[in-house]
């Protein structure tokens, strides 16, 4: 079992520290959030809430999640750093293949691209982008990504995305890996034809192994079982070293923590944060490695 940490609403100064004190520890990789904007009066309804309200505040810091994993990675050598999740169809894909490749080739292949479908469609429209066909333009974006990440001239013709030949250099020489976001059926369908890994939400242990069960049922259906896969999960109900077993055996590879958050505060000052990601390491991190 691996451990990643979260970064989400953490203090935008503090990242870099947080990322240097997760390496020291023993951590594999650090997880950075998206949102571009939060309109104040938001029209969708956040769908991982009963009542339908974001779990943040307005004034709730988001970094650009690529600027934050570039910032971090020169402040670093060995940590992964995952987008978790960056929202891919509001973006233009050929922006996100320049900058992921560059942040790829910057950090020596460390970065994940963790993908979502997005829920804020306010937050579409701001950045010109159909919020209605973004599951069909995430899975040929998926595609366009690859092939602009490919050595040498390509092209693509699909239904959003059409172009004749071109490179976009350089290409990254580690293969970047993409792993998708959520727990709905689509998006495990999406999981087992694209993904490299899955992201989940927070779950109990009973949800979480019952959706990795899915998901593997699913990768053999697609044929694709036998290809490297790793899960990055979060579990509400799971505190002591027994249940971070159980969760491995059931096929999580990385589980990711909040230590500070765990010790009482979303944000407290960075010293409290690197003592709660040390006092985390010692009695979990290293016991599990």
């Amino acid at each position: 079992m691996k451990f990643n940490i979260a970064t989400a609403f953490a203090n935008l100064e503090h990242l870099c520290s947080i990322a240097e004190t997760a390496e020291e520890c023993g951590y594999d990789g650090v997880a950075v959030s998206d949102h571009v904007v939060h309109p104040e009066n938001i029209q969708s309804p956040y769908p991982y809430t009963p009542d339908g309200q974001p779990r943040w505040q307005p004034s709730a810091p988001w970094a650009d999640p690529l600027v934050a994993i570039a910032a971090m990675a020169a402040s670093t050598e060995r940590i992964r750093f995952a987008t978790s999740v960056f929202v891919l169809p509001m973006r233009n894909p050929f922006l996100v293949a320049k900058a992921v490749g560059t942040a790829q080739i910057l950090s020596q292949g460390r970065v994940i691209l963790g993908i979502g479908l997005g829920w804020m469609k306010d937050e579409f429209e701001l950045l010109g982008q159909n919020f209605h066909d973004r599951g069909r333009r995430a899975d040929e974006m998926v595609e366009v990504l690859r092939t602009l990440w490919t050595e040498g001239m390509v092209e693509y013709h699909g239904e959003f995305y059409d172009f004749e030949r071109l490179a976009m250099t350089p290409a990254p020489k580690t293969p970047v890996p993409i792993f998708v976001g959520g727990f709905s059926a689509p998006a495990l369908r999406r999981v087992a034809r694209l993904a490299d890994g899955w992201i989940s939400d927070s779950h109990s242990e009973k949800e979480i192994t019952e959706i990795v069960g899915r998901i593997a049922t699913l990768r053999r259906e697609a044929g694709r079982d036998g290809l490297p896969f790793e899960v990055f999960g979060a579990c509400t109900d799971i505190v002591d070293l027994d249940g971070y077993r159980r969760l491995e055996d059931a096929g999580i590879t990385h589980m990711t923590a909040m230590p500070w958050l765990q010790a009482g505060s979303p944000d407290p000052p960075l010293d409290e944060k690197c003592d709660a990601l040390r006092r985390f390491a010692d009695q979990f991190v290293a016991k599990l490695a």
